[in-house]
């Protein structure tokens, strides 16, 4: 069962690019805002409370979207400075968290189980979003409960710009009377699947046999029973955990042939970002290794906006192998990094102005899906 003396704080950027957005220009404050590609195709990636009394929600088509609140004003979106403002962020949290996990680019947990004895993780919690929004200037909700589900529920329940402290013995009562959209791992499909059996309430969840939905959903039926009564025992992980990943390749011989070495940095770096969109990730660091022949080893590594395209990392791995080899030896080993990771890649996606590069990578994905990681490579990946 939960344990109960666990203490976990769930902070949720309040419409974080909207809130960027209107940081950097005063005028756009209490207008309708959508940000999101601006072209004819283009989707919604985020938007403002204001035009969510119209209906407007993310992933929405633009055209849709500008049919329902056509005073929006449309922003096609600044990787660069959500990336800036999300470090920042993460910087205050990290210098005042005992143990905190970035879950994405706008939300961190973290767990500040013990921190009541001596400070109130309530206060404590309290304090730290008051920081975050005096450095950053940007609005922050938090929910405060014994784990990562409840503490996930209670900030969407604080927002806008609120707070929510969900203790052990109210988090049946809590949950009971919110919509089972609310229960973390409850999808489209999984919604209208327990819909079309008039399982609109968490409550209801409550009530049933675990047996009975495991039937219903197989192994997942498990964990949203568990779920809906406030049981989750998932650990914070350290932010640096699992946070990267990375390939290498040892040349048969030592070679000091360029173009073959950045023909082969292009091919990591595609396989790399397929992988990356496979976990629905981003990435914020590059890094470059290589390994000369007296078995030297030297890196070098660059802070980039977040990102899963491979057009966009394959000059950088390029650039920083330039930068990195300035020895004119015979090279070992190359490797590429990706570090710095969180889940989002589908809020990219929704950035691009052109949907034909989207639909790109979608369908070289999907072959890859079919046929092998290795199926589609660019032509001079072929090495």
């Amino acid at each position: 069962m939960e344990s109960n003396n666990r203490h976990i704080a769930h902070l949720d950027l309040d419409t974080f690019f909207v809130s960027v957005e209107r940081l950097l220009n005063s005028r756009l404050k209490n207008k309708p805002i959508i940000i999101g590609g601006t072209s004819g195709r283009g989707v919604v990636a985020s938007c403002s409370y204001e035009t969510r009394r119209y209906g407007v929600r993310s992933a929405m088509p633009m055209k849709m979207a500008l049919q329902l609140c056509p005073e929006a004003t449309v922003i096609r979106g600044d990787m660069d400075a959500y990336s800036k403002y999300s470090k920042l962020v993460t910087e205050v949290i990290a210098e005042k968290a005992p143990l905190y996990e970035k879950a994405s680019i706008d939300e961190h947990y973290i767990d500040i189980t013990g921190m009541d004895r001596f400070f109130g993780s309530l206060k404590w919690t309290h304090e730290l979003r008051q920081t975050i929004i005096k450095e950053s200037g940007l609005p922050i909700s938090f929910g405060l409960s014994a784990n990562k589900t409840v503490a996930k529920v209670a900030t969407g329940e604080a927002k806008p710009n609120g707070e929510l402290f969900v203790e052990q013995p109210g988090i049946i009562p809590f949950l009971a009377p919110l919509s089972i959209r609310k229960i973390p791992m409850i999808g489209e499909k999984t919604y209208v699947s327990l819909r079309n059996l008039g399982i609109d309430k968490v409550a209801l969840l409550q009530q049933m046999p675990v047996e009975m939905l495991q039937r219903l959903l197989g192994k997942n039926g498990i964990q949203i029973w568990k779920r809906a009564r406030g049981i989750d025992n998932t650990p914070v992980y350290n932010h640096w955990e699992r946070k990267s990943i990375s390939t290498e390749h040892t040349f048969e011989q030592d070679t000091i042939d360029i173009g073959t070495i950045k023909n082969l940095i292009t091919t990591m770096v595609e396989s790399l970002c397929y992988n990356l969109r496979s976990q629905n990730k981003l990435t914020a660091c590059i890094t470059v290794k290589i390994r000369y022949a007296n078995f030297d080893t030297h890196t070098l590594q660059k802070r980039i906006p977040y990102t899963a395209f491979d057009h966009i990392l394959i000059d950088t791995a390029k650039e920083l192998f330039q930068n990195l080899y300035t020895r004119r030896m015979l090279i070992r080993l190359v490797g590429v990094r990706l570090s710095h990771l969180v889940s989002g890649s589908q809020q990219l996606h929704l950035f691009e102005d052109t949907p034909e590069m989207v639909s790109l990578y979608q369908t070289m994905d999907k072959i890859r899906q079919r046929f092998g990681k290795h199926a589609v490579r660019r032509a001079v990946g072929n090495i």
